[in-house]
C-alpha cells in the first residue's frame, strides 16, 4: 500500500447535515510530566486519535491504485475538539497531514501536551492518589452537529499507555476511566462530551528517606534523652541541641513539602506535633531543674495540684508513692535503744549513791551514764541531719515528686503519640498500595 500527498486536493467539507457526525476519539498516555500542587494543575503527554466519516466520499481502491490518501491539515475540515480542563496555550507539536480512507473514513492522529486544571487532594500526602478528568468535546457545534463517541475501551487504554508510557518520574499511572457526558447550557443546547479520568499515585519513597526517616530519628533520640537524670546531667542543652537540629531539618526539607491553600497534608500536622511535643519536652526539663535547684524558695504545694498529680496522675504513669528511706528508720531505732539503755541506767547509779554516801569522785559506771548520754545526743544529731538531707523538707519532696510524675507523663505520651503515628502512617501506605482506585 502506498501513500499518495495529495497535494493539489483541497476539500472544503462544510457539516450542513440533517444527521449529527459522530466522530470517535480515543487517546493514550505517553508521559507524566508535572503535577504542581501549588496551581492545582497536571501536565501531560497525550497522542489524541480522531475518527470521522465524511458522506459521498469514496473511490475504488484498484481502480486508484491506493487505499488511502495524506491530506495536508489546512486543506480539510477538523472539528473543533478541545480539552475543557486546559489552561494554557497549546505548545503541542503540530502534525502537518491526516488521512482519509477510500471508504470515506478521515483519521486524524497528533500528540498534545495538556496542562490541565485538577483538583488535587494532598492530605495523605506522599502516599496521596489524584483522579484528573480530561474533559473532550467541541465548544462550538451542540450535539445536533457533533456527537463524541468513545474508541477503544478504558481497559485498552491504559494497557496500551502502560506499554507505551516514557516517564518513570515521582508519578505512575494507575488506572484510566472514561464516561461520556452532555453539557446542557439551556437555550443554546446540549454539547456531547467524552470524559477520561487520569488516575495516578505518587511514589513515596523519596519523602520516606528524606523526610519521614530522618524526623522519626530526631523524635526517637528526644524520646531517649528522657532517661537523663536532669539533676545531674545538662539534660536542657541537650533538648535545645535537638530542637535547633530539627528546625533546620524543617527549613531545608521545605521546598520537598506541598503548599496549598485547600487541605493541609497530614505530614505537616505530624512534623508540628512533634516540634510541639519537642518545645514542651524543653519547657518541663526547665521545671524539673528548677526545682531541684531551688526548691527551698517554693511555697506549699496547692492542695488539689498534690491529690491529682500524687494520687492519680502517678498511679496512671506507674509510680507509687516514695517510702521513707531504710536507714532514717534504722538510726532512729538505734536511738530509741540507747535511750532506753540511758534510762535504765541513771536511776540505778542515783540509788548506788543514796545508798552508799559515795564520794563526789564520779565512779565507772557515772562516766559510762555520761558517755551514753553524749552517745544519744550525738545520735540525735545525726538522725536530724540525715533525715534532712535524704528526705528534704515536705515542700520540697512534693515538689520533686510532681516533676518526677509530669517528666514521666510526658514520656508516656512521646511514646503513645510515636506509635499511633507510626500505625496510621503504615495504614495509609498500605491502602494505598491496596486500593488504588479512588
Amino acid at each position: 500500500m502506498t501513500d499518495v500527498k495529495a497535494a493539489d486536493l483541497i476539500i472544503y467539507c462544510f457539516m450542513l447535515l440533517h444527521d449529527p457526525l459522530n466522530i470517535t476519539i480515543s487517546i493514550n498516555v505517553v508521559g507524566i510530566l508535572e503535577v504542581d500542587e501549588k496551581l492545582q494543575t497536571l501536565t501531560i503527554f497525550l497522542w489524541q486519535m480522531l475518527e470521522w466519516d465524511i458522506e459521498g466520499l469514496s473511490w475504488d481502491e484498484k481502480e486508484c491504485g491506493t487505499k488511502r490518501v495524506s491530506v495536508p491539515w489546512e486543506k480539510l475540515w477538523i472539528p473543533d475538539v478541545q480539552i475543557t480542563e486546559f489552561m494554557d496555550e497549546d505548545r503541542s507539536p503540530k502534525s502537518p497531514y491526516i488521512y482519509i480512507h477510500n471508504t470515506g473514513q478521515v483519521f486524524d492522529s497528533k500528540p498534545l501536551r495538556v496542562i490541565s486544571s485538577c483538583r488535587l487532594v494532598i492530605y495523605t500526602f506522599p502516599f496521596d492518589i489524584q483522579n484528573c478528568s480530561l474533559t473532550f468535546g467541541s465548544h462550538v457545534h451542540t450535539d445536533s452537529d457533533i456527537r463524541m463517541i468513545q474508541g477503544h475501551t478504558a481497559e485498552e487504554i491504559l494497557k496500551e499507555s502502560r506499554d507505551v508510557i516514557e516517564t518513570n518520574g515521582e508519578w505512575e499511572l494507575v488506572d484510566i476511566k472514561l464516561a461520556p457526558n452532555t453539557l446542557v447550557l439551556g437555550d443554546e443546547g446540549n454539547f456531547s462530551k467524552v470524559i477520561y479520568y487520569i488516575v495516578l499515585r505518587r511514589r513515596p519513597i523519596l519523602y520516606i528517606v528524606n523526610i519521614l526517616m530522618p524526623s522519626c530519628f530526631l523524635i526517637t533520640v528526644d524520646i531517649f534523652s528522657f532517661l537523663l537524670p536532669p539533676h545531674s546531667v545538662d539534660r536542657c542543652a541537650f533538648k535545645m541541641t535537638l530542637i535547633l537540629g530539627y528546625t533546620v531539618f524543617l527549613l531545608i526539607m521545605n521546598d520537598l513539602l506541598p503548599v496549598t491553600g485547600y487541605t493541609t497534608p497530614l505530614l505537616n500536622v505530624l512534623f508540628s506535633m512533634s516540634f510541639a511535643l519537642m518545645v514542651i519536652s524543653l519547657l518541663e526539663t526547665i521545671f524539673i531543674t528548677n526545682i531541684h535547684c531551688s526548691f527551698s524558695q517554693f511555697s506549699t504545694v496547692p492542695h488539689w495540684l498534690s491529690v491529682f498529680v500524687l494520687q492519680y496522675l502517678a498511679v496512671v504513669v506507674f509510680l507509687p508513692p516514695k517510702k521513707k528511706k531504710c536507714i532514717t528508720t534504722s538510726l532512729y531505732s538505734f536511738f530509741l535503744i540507747y535511750s532506753a539503755m540511758n534510762t535504765c541506767i541513771i536511776p540505778t547509779i542515783e540509788l548506788q549513791s543514796t545508798a552508799g554516801n559515795t564520794p563526789s569522785v564520779k565512779s565507772p559506771q557515772e562516766l559510762t551514764a555520761d558517755e551514753l548520754r553524749k552517745l544519744s545526743n550525738d545520735l540525735k544529731a545525726i538522725r536530724l541531719q540525715m533525715e534532712k538531707h535524704l528526705e528534704g523538707s515536705k515542700i520540697s519532696q512534693e515538689w520533686y515528686m510532681i516533676g518526677i510524675v509530669m517528666d514521666r507523663l510526658l514520656f508516656g505520651m512521646y511514646i503513645v503519640f510515636m506509635l499511633v503515628s507510626f500505625i496510621t502512617i503504615t495504614c495509609i501506605w498500605v491502602l494505598s498500595t491496596a486500593m488504588p482506585l479512588l
